[in-house]
């Protein structure tokens, strides 16, 4: 299972404006595993960022012109994503800008490379509905940080997602607990994929780890003066 985790940073809000991407990152998984295999671009736009964008990401015009254009480095990443579950934070945002770019090479829409595309951000709230579900929102609930994040960055971001995504989707969520906020917002349309769990690795105990866990119970059992609670639940359930 290849998942890629991906993220941009734009001159702007729109391409239909003619906004374009400044810089892609995109974080490689192999069954649930970080392979290190990543690709971080940054591109010359030809245009100004908007004030509200370059606040953001802070890639000044001079700083991307001697960067690469998009339709120079468009082979590489099809080549990248290709056949891969896409994986994107707000992916509506990031698709729209994609498709714009690989339109003007000439190369269809982002979907006729990957084999499906995934919105954390839908994830998200069907975990957390009513709650902030933003990427520092998220690193902040299940414990990740972010300290290092001033300034948004493609791949940094994808990091980032990376780790909230695998964290969202271990199947532990009811342990998790949070504070209430106000955070809401509609589906953009990008399809869920199912979770596959079958990438999972099973680790068991050692015969050290399960003496140790003996001991543990034994002295439980002498502090309850009886059978501790957890000796019932390791008991095998008889068959009916």
């Amino acid at each position: 299972m290849r998942q890629i985790i991906f993220d941009t940073e734009t001159t702007g809000l729109d391409p239909a404006q003619g906004h374009r991407i400044v810089e892609i990152g995109c974080v490689e998984l192999v069954n649930r595993m970080a392979t290190g295999n990543n690709l971080h671009i940054y591109l010359n736009p030809d245009r100004d960022s908007d004030p509200e964008a370059l606040a953001v990401h802070g890639l000044t015009t001079e700083f991307l012109s001697d960067k690469p254009r998009f339709g120079d480095i468009a082979d590489e990443f099809v080549q990248f994503i290709q056949g891969a579950e896409l994986i994107a934070h707000n992916a509506s945002f990031d698709v729209k800008f994609f498709n714009a770019e690989l339109a003007k090479t000439g190369r269809g829409q982002i979907t006729e490379y990957c084999e499906t595309i995934t919105d954390s951000l839908l994830h998200a709230r069907s975990l957390f509905p009513g709650k902030r579900n933003s990427l520092d929102a998220l690193c902040d609930r299940f414990g990740i940080s972010n300290a290092h994040r001033t300034l948004h960055g493609a791949l940094l971001d994808s990091q980032l997602l990376a780790e909230v995504w695998l964290a969202m989707t271990r199947g532990q969520d009811a342990l998790l607990i949070d504070v209430d906020d106000n955070d809401s917002g509609a589906g953009n349309g990008v399809v869920l994929a199912k979770f596959d769990a079958s990438g999972l690795p099973v680790v068991k105990a050692s015969d050290a780890e399960l003496a140790e866990h003996e001991t543990y119970l034994a002295a439980l059992d002498k502090s309850v003066g009886g059978e501790c609670v957890w000796r019932k639940l390791d008991a095998p359930v008889a068959a009916a």
